[in-house]
This record gives structure tokens, C-alpha cells and sequence, in this order.
């Protein structure tokens, strides 16, 4: 019998089960993947906790790699064999095997591990619409990213240093720090210290920054703004500390009419062409080595909660994988 993780109702950490399933064959349009490792997401929280609100009882996770088992009809970009990776609704991932949509899934190259794929997709495809479409950095733009040391964070600084950015980022500690200057971040500030507002300020001689990428939220987001210059673009892309309910226009008026966006992946990858696009650009710059994977944490599957909890208290760094 395969198992998953599978909730009744939103909740803490406590109300994920570990639990038997019955996987049974792709459909038209399907797949089922036999999951080697599987990736931990704040979003994973937010459908937890019902921020994120889905039918329950449900399964959580929206990333993992593998091997495809068996495909349905009308699927012809995989097949049976393949090694797959693929960060998409709906939840699932948090499970052995699955049966799920093919259109996600994207072959792994050689060069690439299962570890390093599932740890990447969503936090990978993330940094690379941030940092190439949402707003495109170019050398000699100063950008500031926040939750530096996370998985995200640390894809973010190695990619904008590649692309001759200076990288200031926000921390929680000086072990955190240390962390990100190996990783192409220039300014570290440790929030709990020091006044991240007065610090870009101080860096950018008052001038501030053409882009902020924030996924805190709700705590950082006037903060932000005010990291701004003139014209810059303000990126809400996650809500770790709460979510902005409410945008006050003369907000952006006042501080020099700001750019705001809130994105998600999945409408940046929605069409094939741009999901290949995206994850092609990912595993080059992985593969390269312009961009290190680091898996900072490992945990079992059937130990997912404890996993939530060290995620949710900020003590993890880089990527987190489950361990199926």
C-alpha cells in the first residue's frame, strides 16, 4: 500500500496524517509518479492553515521528482521511465506515488539530481520569473530580497550576482548572514538589529532600490515601499508574516509612483512554452554551476509535521526536502 500525507482539516502541524492510499492508473491527461524526493514550501503552510483555502480532505505539497510509471492517453512529452520533476497544483506531493495531471511534469536532465529538482522547481521557477520577467535585473542594478536565507532567497542572490546585480538582503541572525555573503549577497542586514529601511538608504546613498522581492508581507510591507526609489517596483510574492489585506494607493503616489505586484508561479508557467522556458533556464544555470542547489534539511515524509514547525519558527535555511 503507498503512503501519503492527507488532511481533514486546516489546522496546525498536528492535523497531517500519515495514512494508506490507493493509487490507481492515469487517466487521459495523466501520469503516475513514483516520488524519489519531495520539496517543503511556505505555501505548504498557507493550504494547511486554510489561507490557501481547497476541498478537504485533501493531500498537501505542490513539488517533488521522480519516475514517471505509467501515463494515460493523449500524454506524449512523458513516458514511462522518464525522471520528472514539477512544482504544480493540485496538491499532492507529499506522497510515495501519485496519479496527477501530465501537463506539469518536465524531464530531468542527466545532470541534474532527484535532490536537487525537487528542492528547486518551485523555488528555482520562482527566482527565475522574479528576477527575468517580473522585474528584468540587469548589471548595475542594486535590488533588495528579504527572507535571503531561504530557499528562495538563496537562488535569488547567487542568480542577481550572476547577472551583475548588488544583492542586499534581510536576515534573522548572524549565522544567517554568513550564510548569504557565500551566496553572492553584498549587504546582509539582520532585521532583528539593525533597521532595514535606514540600511538600503545607507547603502544606495538615499536613493533606494529599483526593486524589492518580498515574501514576508504584512510586517515588511510599508518598510519596503519606503526601500524604494522613485518608479520602483514592489514584488509581494508569499505572506510568511501575514497577508497584505489592504493596498492604499496614495502609498504608491507619495513615495514616487511605485510599481506593486503581487505574482505566482503558476500564472507565469501556465502556457507550455514558458514553463519550458523557465525550468530549461533553471536547470542551465544549475547545471552550470552559476546557481548551487543547497538542500540545508532532510526529513521523512511521515515526519512532515515536525518539518512544518522548524519551517514555520524561520530555522531552516536553503531547501528542505521530504524524504518519501
Amino acid at each position: 500500500m503507498t503512503k501519503a500525507i492527507r488532511i481533514e482539516q486546516n489546522g496546525g502541524p498536528e492535523v497531517m496524517k500519515w495514512v494508506d492510499v490507493e493509487v490507481g492508473e492515469p487517466g487521459p491527461g495523466e501520469a503516475r509518479v513514483r516520488h524519489n524526493a519531495v520539496g517543503l514550501n511556505y505555501i505548504d503552510v498557507y493550504f494547511r492553515t486554510g489561507l490557501y483555502p481547497q476541498p478537504l480532505p485533501a493531500g498537501l505539497g505542490m513539488e517533488a521528482a521522480g519516475v514517471v510509471e505509467a501515463v494515460g492517453e493523449g500524454v506524449t512529452h512523458v513516458k514511462p521511465g522518464d525522471r520528472v520533476a514539477y512544482a504544480s497544483r493540485p496538491c499532492g506531493a507529499y506522497s510515495q506515488a501519485r496519479v496527477m495531471p501530465a501537463a506539469p511534469l518536465v524531464r530531468v536532465p542527466d545532470n541534474i539530481s532527484d535532490d536537487q529538482a525537487a528542492a528547486m522547481m518551485l523555488q528555482g521557477m520562482t527566482a527565475q520569473y522574479l528576477l527575468r520577467r517580473t522585474y528584468p535585473v540587469k548589471a548595475g542594478d542594486t535590488i533588495l530580497i528579504h527572507a535571503a536565507a531561504g530557499g528562495v532567497g538563496l537562488i535569488v542572490c547567487q542568480w542577481a550576482k550572476a547577472l551583475g546585480a548588488t544583492v542586499i538582503g534581510t536576515v534573522g541572525s548572524d549565522e544567517k548572514a554568513a550564510l548569504v555573503r557565500q551566496h553572492g549577497c553584498d549587504h546582509p542586514i539582520v532585521y532583528t538589529r539593525e533597521n532595514f529601511v535606514e540600511r538600503v538608504k545607507e547603502i544606495t546613498g538615499g536613493e533606494g532600490v529599483p526593486v524589492v522581492y518580498d515574501s514576508i508581507g504584512k510586517d515588511t510591507f510599508i518598510g519596503s515601499l519606503d526601500c524604494l526609489r522613485a518608479l520602483g517596483t514592489m514584488v509581494n510574492f508569499g505572506n510568511a508574516s501575514g497577508p497584505v489585506t489592504q493596498i492604499n494607493t496614495a502609498d504608491l503616489v507619495s513615495r514616487g509612483s511605485l510599481f506593486f505586484t503581487r505574482p505566482t508561479l503558476f500564472n507565469y508557467t501556465a502556457k507550455r512554452a514558458d514553463l519550458d522556458a523557465t525550468a530549461n533556464e533553471l536547470f542551465d544555470v544549475v547545471g552550470k554551476g552559476t546557481v548551487k542547489i543547497e538542500v540545508n534539511q532532510r526529513y521523512a515524509l511521515a515526519d512532515v509535521a515536525q518539518a512544518h514547525r522548524d519551517l514555520e519558527a524561520r530555522k531552516t535555511t536553503g531547501s528542505t526536502l521530504l524524504m518519501p
